[in-house]
């Protein structure tokens, strides 16, 4: 269980700078290169921009609840 959480933790804090580093700057970013370019409906940057915002968000909760884990049980 112990070696679960702390590759889990490993992965997430990974994952986690990913997606930090994606993120837009004041340049614009890498994020602004993943669908910007294309001209549709629903493949334009805000929503890249928000999807990269929804899985920030959903990775730093994992990390919070891995980091209160670590702590706690072990």
């Amino acid at each position: 269980m112990y070696y679960f959480i702390v590759v889990l933790h490993i992965v997430v804090s990974l994952a986690l700078m990913g997606a930090i580093l994606l993120h837009s700057g004041k340049g614009g970013g890498l994020s602004g290169s993943f669908g910007s370019g294309l001209s549709g409906g629903f493949s334009s940057g805000t929503v890249v921009e928000k999807n990269l915002d929804r899985i920030t968000v959903i990775l730093a909760v994992i990390f919070t609840l891995n980091v209160l884990a670590l702590v706690f049980l072990f």
